[in-house]
């Protein structure tokens, strides 16, 4: 009999065990492809904010402007794409380990950006051991923290205390930023981004809690139309942020605060657990190698510099645009972009001579339509 007992007792944990692990490989490649998708609007909406004048920043024309940038819509898509991964993410996972794997999105950025610029010489300088440690110390710091859930929905007024909060902090970020430039600016409204989506992660777990009640029950509760105001809001301050600067000031701002203010959230609404003990000396460990390694991938040349994850600057075009005759409201992806001038009376197009210095070339115009992606060394 105890022979009997005991393998029903190792079945019993068998068949306990499989499901759990089942939930948790699908909640992580849903978490991976959240990250990887917002990986790629990460660059896509970068190339776009960049080449907006520094004037129309923290204005709703700054919107306006980017809706009629292509690339910018692309990676509108890729953004809703990585929030339907996050959807099913938080409905199969606590909160506490799905927000934290998205720190891989800086590293995926950076290679991303290389490649979308063709550039294989900076994809060869980026700190691979710097990528490596952070996504081993990424990997190896969850696997100890193991973050388990003991509640899928938040009551009204541990949300009214969280909103609250949250709001306040998103306050004094937002003062202190339209108090600075640059670079600190690009930090601080980063970090008002990842207050955000942390935010918009945390209402959408609960949105998702209300769908397993049915669809009278999803469209009746506040979560879901919170989720959509928050992250829209959040969207425009990572607008805002990517505008203001590099993504070494905003990208390492967003990704970890990301997932440290998800935590916070996942801890105090959803009663979400940590293991504690002597297990929090590897996970603070495993936290410094992160940010170690995350202000590393920071430092590489291709994101310290701020045009290297796009093809021009808002003055660059303009400046092709004014040599070609245009008015400075002429819109990237143009062929006057490159300095040609139109005949709209013939059709054709006619090069202007490249001036010393230039990086417009004379050897014809690209075909109409280009997104005025230039490789580099051309």
């Amino acid at each position: 009999m105890t022979g009997l007992n005991s393998g029903l007792t190792e079945a019993g944990i068998h068949v306990h065990i499989h499901p759990i692990a089942a939930h948790t490989v699908v909640c992580v490649f849903f978490a991976l492809l959240t990250a990887a998708s917002n990986a790629t609007a990460s660059v896509l909406q970068r190339r776009a904010a960049a080449q907006v004048p520094a004037e129309r920043s923290m204005h709703v024309s700054l919107i306006a402007d980017l809706v009629r940038r292509r690339v910018w819509l692309a990676g509108i898509g890729m953004v809703i794409v990585a929030a339907v991964a996050q959807a099913a993410a938080l409905a199969t996972g606590p909160i506490a380990l799905v927000q934290p794997i998205f720190i891989i999105e800086l590293p995926v950025t950076l290679v991303l950006a290389a490649l979308a610029n063709h550039n294989r010489e900076a994809l060869r300088r980026l700190p691979w051991i710097a990528i490596a440690t952070t996504t081993a110390a990424l990997g190896l710091g969850l696997a100890i923290a193991q973050p388990s859930g003991a509640a899928d929905s938040a009551g009204n007024r541990s949300w009214i205390f969280a909103l609250v909060t949250a709001g306040l902090f998103l306050a004094v970020l937002i003062i202190l930023a339209t108090g600075t430039k640059g670079e600190p600016r690009a930090a601080l409204l980063g970090l008002a981004a990842a207050c955000g989506y942390a935010l918009t992660a945390a209402l959408m777990k609960n949105a998702m809690a209300d769908l397993s009640g049915g669809a009278v029950d999803f469209f009746t509760s506040w979560h879901i139309y919170a989720t959509a105001v928050a992250g829209v809001g959040a969207l425009f301050l990572l607008q805002n942020a990517l505008q203001a600067g590099s993504l070494v000031a905003s990208q390492p701002m967003l990704t970890v605060g990301d997932a440290l203010i998800s935590i916070a959230l996942g801890v105090t609404l959803f009663n979400e657990e940590l293991r504690g003990g002597w297990w929090l000396l590897p996970q603070i460990v495993a936290l410094g190698l992160i940010i170690v390694g995350c202000v590393q991938i920071a430092k590489s040349p291709l994101a310290a510099d701020p045009g290297g994850l796009v093809s021009e600057s808002a003055s660059t075009v303009q400046l092709s645009c004014e040599q070609a005759g245009r008015p400075r409201t002429c819109h990237y992806g143009s062929p006057l972009a490159d300095g040609f001038s139109a005949d709209r009376q013939t059709g054709q197009q006619r090069a202007r001579p490249a001036r010393t210095g230039s990086h417009h070339r004379d050897d014809g115009a690209r075909p109409v339509g280009e997104e005025g992606f230039r490789p580099p060394g051309a």
